[in-house]
């Protein structure tokens, strides 16, 4: 019987160990979309216990504790931090089988050299344990990106961003990158009209610009994109219900705006038109910029409305939804193709069973310019775990080339969830070697080996072509 989480978890055999701990596991880790704080990086800040960096923000845990029946006051309430911790100890048990069983003993192994299970009865100490080593400059957030061999990331940032932070971390030296990432979501949500035009004005304000027509609010945007670009962005990213490809004139959206500005009700049709045309202008300055684009589709987002009300929005209450994709999808990349001016894409789902759809979609758009010019991203969100991730591997490896594909990333707010890329490496090794001992491919550890390590690292680091200035 082997040991919960020895130095072979997930590995059952010698071809899976060799490819691991020889090929993947010193390969530096490249997390090019994260949703971690800039500030927390600039100021190498220092948590005070682990509850900080551990629980708060973290909605999967939020879920599970929940589902454990533990009252919102031990979750996101007024609780003290040791009692929410506390609440989460007394939850762990109960998470086998789920990824979170997983995450967290490999957290506490790799951060803290806690190698024993984590419950109610040994909570206090392990408490007390983590934070002593939490309040040392050794376990500042910059010490911690070391510790797991980051060479580069790249938060999640609103367009009206000042992204201080960023100019901050790369004039002190710090030799990890940190770049930022444009996320304009907010600026194409027209389905709440009041938040949309707070947003416009706090635009308006921030590029010193009236904005009346939809023209000016393009150009306010596109001086935010100019401005993220200077500051060393080479990647947008998008979260999307679906990808917004409907027809309209330029007239059309003109009008549609007016009645923004005016917050008059809008049809669902104007909504849709109003977003494509947004998504579409999006698209065309990236490629003007030689950015990598990425489109997160696919979320039913805010089910709860009376915990919304309550918590707000991002505290755990999103799940799969099962919107059509695949005609709208193909429209929008096919419009940027037909110009040439697809740039480099990376494409999420959250729904299982458009696997298939988003793999083969990816190879409709392959023009030989780029090796794996349209990517179909790593199992994402409630797909990040064992057999999420193992099913999106088998289903690329089927319908494209596994081997140019540009691997894991945390999708994460926490500094603590680095141990995400060796879950991914030690799965992918273990697939690799399934087929070695099956005979299904040659053991040529060698060329497998440079695979893996292509995956894990090379691939991504040549498709970006980060430039941290």
């Amino acid at each position: 019987m082997r040991k919960f989480l020895d130095e072979h978890f997930l590995l059952t055999s010698d071809t899976a160990v060799l490819l691991y701990h020889q090929y993947a596991s010193q390969m530096p880790v490249i997390d090019y979309h994260n949703h971690l704080s800039p500030e927390q990086i600039a100021n190498n800040h220092n948590f005070d216990n682990i509850t900080q960096i551990w629980l708060n923000g973290d909605h999967y845990k939020w879920r599970a504790m929940r589902a454990n029946g533990v009252d919102e006051y031990y979750i996101t309430g007024d609780a003290t931090d040791w009692e929410k911790f506390k609440k989460w100890a007394e939850t762990v048990p109960y998470t086998m089988r789920n990824p979170l069983y997983h995450w967290t003993h490999l957290e506490l192994q790799r951060y803290f050299d806690v190698h024993e299970l984590l419950g109610p009865d040994n909570a206090e100490r392990i408490y007390e344990l983590c934070n002593a080593k939490l309040r040392t400059p050794q376990y500042s957030v910059q010490n911690l990106l070391r510790m797991m061999n980051v060479e580069l990331l790249c938060t999640t940032d609103d367009p009206l961003d000042s992204l201080i932070h960023h100019r901050r971390v790369r004039e002190s030296g710090f030799e990890v990158g940190v770049l930022p990432a444009f996320r304009p979501d907010k600026a194409m949500f027209a389905d709440d009209l009041t938040a949309l035009n707070t947003y416009i004005d706090q635009l308006a304000v921030l590029v010193g610009l009236n904005i009346d027509d939809l023209d000016g609010y393009l150009a306010a945007l596109k001086s935010r994109h100019d401005y993220f670009a200077a500051h060393g962005c080479q990647v947008s990213d998008h979260g999307l219900d679906r990808v917004y490809s409907d027809d309209y004139t330029e007239a059309e959206v003109a009008s549609i705006f007016l009645k923004i500005r005016r917050k008059e009700l809008l049809s669902a049709a104007e909504t849709g038109k109003f977003k494509s045309k947004l998504l579409f202008e999006f698209a065309l300055w990236d490629h003007e910029k030689g950015w990598v684009q990425q489109y997160h589709i696919g979320a039913l987002r805010n089910n709860n409305e009376r915990l919304l009300s309550a918590l707000g929005p991002d505290t755990g209450f999103d799940s799969i939804g099962d919107f059509p994709q695949s005609i709208a999808l193909s429209k929008f990349l096919d419009r940027l193709d037909r110009s040439d001016r697809l740039a480099k894409t990376i494409i999420y789902n959250l729904n299982p069973a458009d696997n298939e759809v988003f793999a083969s979609m990816t190879g409709n758009f392959q023009d030989g310019t780029v090796a794996g010019k349209v990517q179909w991203g790593s199992a994402w969100w409630f797909l990040d775990q064992k057999d999420g991730m193992v099913n999106q591997l088998n289903t690329l490896s089927n319908m494209g080339l596994l081997s140019r594909f540009v691997g894991m990333l945390t999708d994460s707010r926490s500094f603590l969830s680095f141990p995400r890329h060796e879950y991914f490496r030690r799965i992918l090794c273990e697939l690799f070697a399934a087929d070695v001992q099956r005979g299904e491919l040659p053991e040529d550890m060698e060329w497998i080996g440079k695979v893996i390590q292509d995956i894990c690292y090379r691939n991504v680091k040549a498709y970006f072509n980060f430039n941290t200035l």
